[in-house]
């Protein structure tokens, strides 16, 4: 293949742009997202800094295997037929990973190692958006069926991306969804200022389009029996998600006002969509706000406090804060522990690290009043990564909370309900046992995928799990499979 280069020079002519953003006085009063669509001009010389390494990193970097110099040449030439054919030949649902994914391709960009990386999310994410502008995403069902039937259990991103390949491949899909309506995560976790879910609607309709069934308000474990689904599948998917929080069992946890994140993210995700919200309302509005950790969720949570109108949030995190830039303990192309800076937080938050959460204060009705906090010293590793840490003497405070938010990420997949009645293997942390390489269950015939298998995770390792798993589903069924691997994709764009 011809050596293909958008503009050589344009890494030396063009830095690192991102579109603008809505005034964050502004746009928590409203739950859209914010973020303005890049300028066709500006478009262009971002993908005109793409340099064609000899060696392009970003596709190590990425989960997905995506071909990014290769799309990034067709943003660039103004190609958008070949550029959506090139990002959608690894990945299934570029709306969502141009919208909430970590970048860990512009990580291990190569123009990153002296310069600011290629801005290739908020590429990708112009690409689907003009492609569907366009009129160039368009249902694709299969010619032929093979007249085997597949149920996957859980809609969020793996789950989809399953669902997608093995209809891709002829097989009937049938995806079983426990809430009111598919996205799983991306519709009741992710808050509609960072992913609005008619850009989910307008995915599911097209899958629809594609012969794929889902079935939603199905419960499997409790309002479905799960073996019903070995009488009834030939292969059954499990990709149901992490969804049991980390708890902080410490005194006073029962009180008032202590929560876990995603009761409340849930909550508001529910009223943006009117809908009814189950239980008591979680409402921030005129509280002392503390969110205990200090990852995506937690930073969630900020965001929906500010728009609740809380009088203060305070976001703590147990490690200590770390460096602004790479390290030598973190060189490139590693995926860097670098302080990260969300929307969220610019839109108002004290954020304070290495402190230990000591006791919820009730007052005497059982409500929370305020945190029992102390500081730590940590100590590093050989590595540099904190080992270990120590409660520094007469730190220890009370800081005023009627609101506090468990945000400390997800232990396991549940277990009661659907991985107790199939009685499928658990690894040591608890969740689906299933090698790398086939994704099959202790159960003939049941397979599993993303979050349930790996544990928590990024949305890319999601889809790239749904879609590995969905090619070992097809050998299993056909005894061979032409969808083709992550690491066959990458073996023939280099040909």
């Amino acid at each position: 293949m011809e050596a293909i280069m958008g503009k050589p020079t344009g890494f030396l002519e063009f830095t690192r742009e991102l579109p603008g953003k809505s005034d964050p006085r502004e746009r928590v009063k409203h739950y859209n997202e914010f973020v303005e669509r890049f300028p066709e001009q500006k478009l262009n010389q971002q993908a005109a800094r793409c340099m064609n390494c000899g060696v392009p990193f970003c596709h190590s970097g990425c989960p997905l295997g995506n071909v990014i110099p290769e799309f990034n040449d067709a943003v660039y030439r103004q190609d958008w037929q070949e550029a959506y054919d090139v990002l959608t030949s690894t990945n299934n649902f570029p709306e969502f990973t141009g919208r909430i994914c970590p970048a860990p391709c512009e990580s291990a960009c190569v123009l990153g190692i002296n310069q600011p990386p290629v801005a290739i999310e908020e590429i990708e994410k112009n690409i689907i958006e003009i492609a569907f502008e366009k009129g160039l995403v368009q249902a694709k069902a299969p010619r032929v069926r093979t007249g085997k039937k597949v149920a996957v259990v859980g809609s969020g991103p793996a789950g989809l991306a399953a669902a997608a390949q093995l209809n891709y491949a002829g097989h009937q899909v049938t995806v079983f969804e426990r809430d009111d309506k598919p996205g799983g995560l991306l519709r009741y976790g992710i808050p509609d200022f960072k992913l609005e879910k008619w850009v989910i609607d307008r995915r599911i309709k097209v899958m629809e389009e594609e012969g794929i069934t889902f079935q939603c308000n199905t419960n499997i474990g409790v309002t479905v029996n799960a073996n019903d689904l070995l009488r009834e599948f030939n292969a059954v998917v499990l990709a149901g998600g992490s969804t049991i929080p980390r708890d902080l069992n410490i005194p006073g946890r029962e009180l008032k006002g202590v929560h876990f994140a995603m009761d409340f993210l849930k909550q508001q995700n529910k009223r943006v969509a009117e809908l009814s919200v189950d239980g008591t309302d979680i409402l921030a509005t005129g509280k002392n706000v503390v969110v205990i950790g200090g990852g995506d969720t937690g930073s969630d949570c900020v965001g929906t406090s500010n728009r609740h109108g809380a009088i203060s949030i305070t976001q703590l995190e147990l490690l200590p804060k770390p460096p602004g830039e790479r390290t030598d303990y973190m060189p490139w192309p590693t995926y860097p522990m670098t302080l990260k800076t969300s929307t969220s937080h610019e839109e108002g938050a004290d954020r304070q690290w290495a402190i230990a959460t000591k006791e919820f204060i009730g007052d005497e009705n059982g409500n929370l009043k305020a945190l029992r906090l102390v500081d730590l010293q940590w100590s590093l590793s050989p590595d540099g990564r904190p080992a270990k840490f120590t409660e520094i003497p007469g730190s220890e405070r009370d800081v005023p909370c009627e609101l506090a938010f468990l945000a400390m990420g997800f232990v396991h997949p549940q277990h009661v309900g659907m991985l107790d009645q199939l009685e499928v293997e658990r690894d040591e942390r608890g969740n689906v046992k299933a090698s790398e390489k086939q994704y099959l269950t202790s159960i003939p015939k049941v397979f599993t995928a993303g979050d349930m298998r790996r544990g928590q995770s990024l949305v890319v390792w999601a889809i790239s799990e749904g879609r590995e798993c969905a090619r070992k589903v097809d050998e299993f069924l056909m005894g061979s499979s032409q969808l083709e691997s992550k690491d066959h994709s990458l073996q023939a764009m280099a040909l």
